[in-house]
């Protein structure tokens, strides 16, 4: 019995806690600038890091796969990697998270396509994330006078809005030790307009760059979604990655041919496409299966 009661307040503790946790200081504030602060539980929370991945032996993988996700963000699912489409007290739009962590190099590990080869610095990806033209008015006014007014000059940056999707690439993989199936989260990358094209009627949305999702883990961790089903207990999008809460379509699959698109060699058919994705993705669940069945 008195264990129970010790286990019972520990529970009440860390429910406590959790909560404090949660509401960003907002119900201990004496003014409206303190809202936002990091209370202690905050501070010791994010001194922990997110749960380090475990070591895997090569030895022990009897099976791996890499497949390449989309997550498209007008799916109800993935709205939490969407909204807020500005920042508030205590969230930010994810596309923000990233933009800001890989500026102020906390992201590091930055590469312009998903084979981590071609690396990509912050000045790189200025250009990327900001383009400054100038309009006819302007162009004229230079013609004829050799300079040009500030007010013809604009810039046009990425938003939020401008994110259409997002794309993980990962690992599945059959772990004969534990004896079960695992999947391991290797690389990020957000789907925005071009800017080459936006505003025009022929926008175009690309992957700006890939980020090797390690690295990412750390920010990721310390940045908190909205939490529909009780906003008091936030979750971080390290957890919400990881736990693969999210709804993607498998689009490639490491292959013979170079790993390739399944939009190449099934073409002109969005249905026969989605089809074949669901092939993959129970191939690949059905391996755990076989492992039990002699």
């Amino acid at each position: 019995m008195k264990n129970f009661k010790n286990l019972f307040f520990t529970v009440c503790a860390l429910v406590v806690t959790s909560v404090s946790f949660s509401q960003n200081n907002i119900l201990n504030a004496r003014i409206a600038g303190e809202i936002g602060d990091e209370s202690i539980e905050d501070i010791y929370a994010k001194a922990d890091g997110p749960i380090p991945y475990e070591y895997v032996n090569d030895r022990d993988v009897v099976f791996q796969k890499k497949v390449w996700e989309v997550l498209p963000l007008d799916q109800r699912q993935n709205l939490i990697y969407y909204f807020p489409l500005e920042e508030t007290i205590d969230r930010k739009p994810l596309w923000n998270i990233l933009k800001d962590a890989v500026m102020n190099k906390k992201i590091t590990e930055v590469y312009y396509d998903d084979n981590f080869k071609f690396k990509l610095n912050p000045k790189d990806l200025e250009s990327k994330f900001v383009r400054i033209d100038t309009a006819d008015a302007g162009k004229e006014q230079f013609m004829f006078d050799g300079k040009i007014d500030k007010q013809y000059i604009y810039t046009t940056e990425i938003r939020p809005t401008d994110v259409k999707e997002y794309r993980a690439m990962g690992m599945w993989y059959l772990d004969r030790n534990a004896g079960e199936l695992k999947y391991r989260l290797l690389g990020l990358a957000p789907v925005v307009i071009d800017l080459a094209t936006k505003g025009t009627e022929f926008e175009q949305a690309v992957p700006l760059f890939w980020i090797f999702f390690p690295d990412a883990r750390e920010t990721l961790y310390n940045s908190y979604a909205f939490n529909e089903k009780n906003p008091a207990m936030k979750i971080n999008f390290d957890y919400l990655f990881n736990a693969r809460k999210f709804s993607g379509s498998i689009y490639k699959t490491d292959n013979v041919y170079g790993d390739r698109n399944i939009s190449e060699y099934v073409q002109g058919n969005a249905m026969m496409q989605l089809l074949e994705a669901e092939r993959v993705k129970e191939s690949i669940r059905d391996l755990e299966d076989d492992l039990w069945n002699y």
